[in-house]
């Protein structure tokens, strides 16, 4: 299974990003969507799993979660939007972490492009970037990536111009 992931989209969807993830099986947006236009453009485009973020506004959060806890091929996600920094997550993160046990945490929010081993809580910490317009990144960033059994492969940077 592929995967495109995006984050903080801010209700821009650029250009390029069919382009980059029509390859992709699913879509997944960790968080600040914009708009629920957005939302739909990309439910049109591809199977979504999405968070709401901090500026999504109520019709958003009637549609899609806070966090998400899934498993696709024995890898157990975790995707919420504010995790806070690793390995000392915010007080809701940490206790999810604990309760669900996640291979793998998708956050967005800090609009920085992550991806890092945190040994302490023995999981891979996954911030994609962001996608859109709004914020003081200078790249707009997505990543993709492959599920195979048991684990995640050939992750791929994408900059968009």
């Amino acid at each position: 299974m592929k995967i495109g992931l995006i984050s903080d989209s801010h209700g821009h969807i650029h250009d390029d990003i069919e382009k980059y993830l029509s390859c992709c099986d699913e879509i997944w947006h960790a968080g600040d969507i914009g708009s629920i236009d957005t939302l739909k453009k990309l439910e049109r485009f591809k199977k979504i799993r999405a968070v709401y973020g901090n500026i999504d506004d109520e019709l958003i959060r009637s549609e899609i979660p806070e966090s998400l806890f899934f498993t696709i091929n024995k890898v157990k996600f975790l995707m919420t939007h504010i995790a806070g920094s690793i390995p000392k997550y915010n007080f809701k993160t940490l206790n999810l972490i604990k309760e669900m046990k996640p291979d793998i945490l998708i956050s967005g929010h800090s609009h920085i492009l992550k991806v890092v081993r945190d040994t302490k809580n023995n999981l891979l910490f996954i911030n994609p970037g962001a996608c859109g317009k709004v914020g003081f990144h200078k790249k707009k960033t997505v990543l993709r990536f492959s599920i195979l059994e048991n684990k995640i492969d050939g992750m791929e940077v994408i900059e968009l111009s």
